[in-house]
């Protein structure tokens, strides 16, 4: 966030609006750039996911203990208080669910099916957003987002028409969507009276005690599985790079920038994940003609709806 000194924007102790409003722009884009950057190391995770040879729970399991250890020395080393109160702490631990079973089904997705399956899929975000956070914030309906949504389902339909050898990875990507829809609308309204870090440390402290406990009430011993030497390098970089900083960082931008415009610059994680995973993997030459063309209808609604919003926004203004 932008620092502002006594004087910042004011002259004889009065605003000046052009030094303000330069100020918002300034920091509206330089959260844009931070969540861009997050977006592309999420994007990432899709090709640690594949390269990981555990399983999906054990995977997050190490993912959310490596992230939480790496928050609490982070706050050690800086001397930084991070103790909540017992019902903002539990409301974090709570949301903490939502977080480790996003991860849970977004890795289970990915080993079910392939990452640009699994990351197409996770761009029904948009469409979860944009009917959960009206509802949750007790906001109006935006018919622009509805219709958003009703042309990412078309392109839903048409991957699951084409892609039935995936049907349980394309579910379960689509159930990590609707959870990520959820805690990115509760996270909106948590970071505008808690410090992101202190936030991600409760959230995922609190991923790792139900990952824990699920563990423990299915099979207690499969808790113990011990990586491979491979595995143990990928997940110490994704607990860290890109866990721990980047959930950080994503979750201090939404002080500046809606839920739903979150979820719709998150859905480039898709174009770099697939990127990736091509020159990775090539697990392009796997997909469909209606995977693809699935695919550009759910991306091009993703980029063309800011446009849209722009234009109608322009209309009402004349």
């Amino acid at each position: 966030m932008a620092h502002t000194g006594a004087n910042s924007g004011t002259t004889n102790g009065v605003s000046d609006p052009k030094k303000d409003v330069s100020g918002t722009k300034n920091g509206l884009n330089k959260n844009l750039i931070i969540l861009h950057f997050t977006v592309f190391v999420w994007g990432f995770t899709g090709i640690l996911g594949q390269l990981i040879s555990i399983s999906a729970v054990n995977l997050v399991w190490y993912r959310v203990l490596i992230a939480s250890l790496s928050l609490f020395l982070y706050f050690k080393f800086n001397k930084t208080a991070f103790k909540l109160s017992l019902n903002t702490a539990l409301k974090l631990v709570f949301t903490g669910a939502l977080v480790g079973g996003h991860w849970v089904l977004f890795f289970a997705s990915i080993k079910l099916s392939t990452v640009p399956v699994t990351l197409v899929c996770l761009s029904s975000i948009t469409l979860f957003t944009a009917i959960f956070e009206p509802l949750i914030n007790k906001k109006r309906i935006s018919k622009m987002e509805i219709v958003a949504g009703v042309f990412i389902i078309i392109g839903i339909i048409l991957i699951f028409k084409f892609e039935t050898q995936y049907t349980k990875g394309i579910i379960a990507g689509l159930i990590s969507a609707v959870l990520a829809s959820l805690f990115s609308i509760i996270n909106g309204r948590q970071v505008k009276h808690h410090e992101a870090p202190v936030i991600a440390f409760y959230e995922l402290s609190g991923a790792f005690l139900w990952i824990t406990l699920y563990l423990l009430a299915t099979g207690g011993t499969s808790i113990f599985v011990i990586p491979k030497a491979a595995d143990l390098g990928y997940l110490f970089l994704l607990g860290t790079v890109c866990t721990s900083l980047a959930y950080v960082a994503g979750v201090s931008v939404m002080r500046e920038l809606s839920a739903f415009r979150v979820a719709l610059i998150t859905n480039l994680e898709p174009v770099y994940g697939i990127i990736m995973a091509f020159l990775f993997f090539g697990d392009m030459n796997k997909m469909s003609v209606g995977f693809w063309v699935g695919s550009v209808i759910i991306l091009s609604t993703i980029f063309l709806f800011p446009v849209a919003q722009k234009q109608v926004a322009k209309r009402r203004n004349r």
